[in-house]
């Protein structure tokens, strides 16, 4: 899936200027930046909720507006930063509501099995036969994540699928963080999907992304390996905050930290080296 050059705006505010970006099959790409920056208007429009103002969403080789919806229901799931739903159902129906687009109207014994085995994946078996009101933030979002799963795997389509998911890991502890993002990246790898999430934590970005994409003042920024893109220098300019990158003690990855304004320590400043000059895409300035 593609967006090709495009904006969106609510009456006299941009939304979003000329971003162009893939979502690629197999990979993990994790969209971040500040509040505001445009991330989650980039999102609803990848997942048809919003139409561009210019500019253009494809999915394959054709604009994603031309898909029927059932058919697009088969290959794309959408994880929204509102977990709300009011009516009682239990956690279960809730991930087989995932299922609609692929029988017609009553789930199959397969489709429970799918349920059953991803919800035992993100940890939620045990709520199964709660009622999804009352269940926690955390417990929701898991719920939800396994819903997206459902909707795209064991498709009867040629095309790799997709999952959007919109801050999936905002409402979640730490052991469920690092559980989410997990299948999600094993997703990517064994189903061949792609995936595309909004994250403010950089730290998980570095441990999880394939690709990182920095939005900053509704417009993107930087694109490419987080190992290129969390440097000092890109990261300070596009948060507006200081930032140190460290190697991380245990992990072949960057660790990001930050610190209260005027606390810089002594004899450091944010002088990473430059975004392009190790390999990132610096996309404005």
């Amino acid at each position: 899936m593609s967006a090709i050059d495009v904006d969106k705006r609510y009456r006299e505010r941009w939304l979003l200027r000329h971003v162009s970006l893939r979502v690629r099959p197999g990979e993990l790409l994790v969209l971040a930046g500040t509040n505001g920056a445009g991330k989650s208007t980039l999102l609803k429009m990848l997942s048809g909720e919003l139409t561009p103002d210019g500019g253009e969403i494809r999915y394959g080789d054709r604009p994603a507006g031309d898909w029927p919806l059932r058919e697009l229901a088969k290959r794309r799931a959408v994880m929204p930063q509102d977990q709300r739903l009011g009516f009682p159902f239990t956690a279960r129906d809730v991930v087989l509501m995932g299922r609609y687009a692929h029988h017609q109207g009553y789930p199959r014994a397969a489709d429970r099995q799918l349920a059953r085995r991803l919800m035992a994946s993100l940890d939620i078996g045990h709520l199964a036969q709660r009622l999804y009101p009352t269940l926690s933030g955390g417990e929701r979002a898991r719920v939800q994540l396994a819903r997206a799963l459902c909707q795209v795997l064991d498709s009867d389509t040629p095309e790799p699928p997709l999952l959007l998911l919109d801050e999936p890991t905002a409402s979640l502890d730490l052991a469920h963080q690092q559980l989410a993002l997990s299948v999600a990246h094993t997703f990517t790898r064994r189903e061949g999907g792609g995936v595309c999430a909004v994250l403010h934590d950089l730290n998980l970005a570095a441990q999880y992304a394939d690709r990182l994409a920095i939005l900053a003042e509704q417009r993107l920024l930087a694109e490419g390996p987080p190992a290129t893109i969390l440097t000092e220098a890109l990261l300070s300019r596009a948060f507006a905050t200081q930032v140190q990158v460290i190697r991380h003690p245990a992990l072949a990855h960057p660790l990001v930290t930050t610190a209260r304004p005027g606390s810089a320590p002594d004899g450091h400043a944010a002088t990473g080296q430059a975004c392009a000059a190790r390999g990132g895409i610096e996309v404005s300035r």
